[in-house]
């Protein structure tokens, strides 16, 4: 089976477009739709310094790969950072392979720590949760936003970029369907044009599954360790649920980030809540107290 855009031997099948690749050409594809991506939204301007949030994992590792190699043609800085969550015996393993490869790639890179950030480790954290039906990933992952926002703006950065794919992408716009938090449905659109530090994820428009493979053509190293609490939310089972849903009805996937994006434009532009700023640190938020300072400050009251 040879190679539809070469006469090399195919060694994947794009099954939604019946695409047949050899390795070299799916690894250009990827950088293709990335670039094309980056473009569309205008998500990097000349001369700005991209801070890459490097997290150990296939995605990441793989943008700042993509990204690196775009930097020098596209006339555009870019340094690593990396959140340190505290995590025993699961960060530590990212933490070495995220610094040899921003080592081999001459990429500047600067570790931040939630315990240096927030005066506690995630795994603390989690102890002073009074509401056990509070999810790790959602207390981490609020934290987690709020250092890399810290992160971007100590090394001088002009936007962040993140390895979230569009699975990620189509997982987040389910959980906040479930939760009943519809606000955060007009946040997803890719265009963040108004925003002052601008947040990007080139891979928005790509598979997991193809960012795996691209991986693994590439010979890259990432971590192997899951998070140790990544089956306490419900994003897991999603997961498997839009898998399952892409396996029997290839493109059902694209077809419903289409669907994500229209209608995110609708809660945007109907949504009459304002951001504000919250009194507590600075940062943009839609109350008078961001849900990092609330969270914050509610789980240290815990701790007296």
């Amino acid at each position: 089976m040879k190679c539809d855009r070469c006469e090399n031997l195919a060694v994947y099948t794009r099954k939604y477009s019946g695409e047949k690749l050899c390795s070299k050409c799916f690894s250009n594809s990827i950088v293709r739709k990335t670039a094309k991506t980056i473009s569309k939204y205008n998500m990097i301007q000349h001369n700005e310094l991209v801070a890459v949030a490097v997290s150990g994992g296939k995605d990441s590792l793989a943008l700042l790969k993509i990204i690196n190699e775009m930097a020098s043609t596209h006339n555009f800085q870019i340094k690593a950072i990396t959140i340190d969550e505290g995590i025993p015996g699961y960060r530590n393993e990212a933490l070495e392979i995220v610094e040899k490869f921003c080592s081999e790639l001459n990429v500047e890179h600067k570790v931040y720590a939630y315990k240096d950030l927030f005066e506690m480790t995630l795994d603390e954290a989690l102890e002073l949760r009074d509401n056990k039906k509070t999810s790790s990933c959602s207390i981490c992952g609020t934290l987690r936003r709020r250092a890399i926002d810290f992160a971007a703006n100590d090394v001088g950065a002009d936007v962040i970029a993140t390895g979230h794919n569009l699975d990620d992408t189509l997982q987040t716009f389910v959980i906040n369907m479930l939760s009943g938090d519809t606000t955060k449905i007009g946040w997803m659109d890719p265009d963040t044009s108004s925003n002052s530090l601008r947040k990007i994820k080139p891979f928005c428009e790509i598979y997991e599954s193809e960012i795996v493979f691209y991986a693994f053509t590439n010979n890259m190293p990432f971590q192997s360790e899951p998070c140790p609490h990544m089956n306490e939310g419900i994003r897991t089972e999603i997961r498997e649920f839009l898998n399952s849903l892409e396996n029997q009805h290839s493109g059902i996937k694209n077809n419903l980030y289409q669907s994500i994006l229209k209608v995110s434009q609708i809660v945007k532009n109907s949504n009459s809540k304002q951001k504000t700023t919250c009194t507590k640190c600075g940062s943009e938020c839609t109350g008078n107290v961001c849900s990092v300072c609330s969270m914050v400050l509610k789980l240290k009251e815990n701790q007296t």
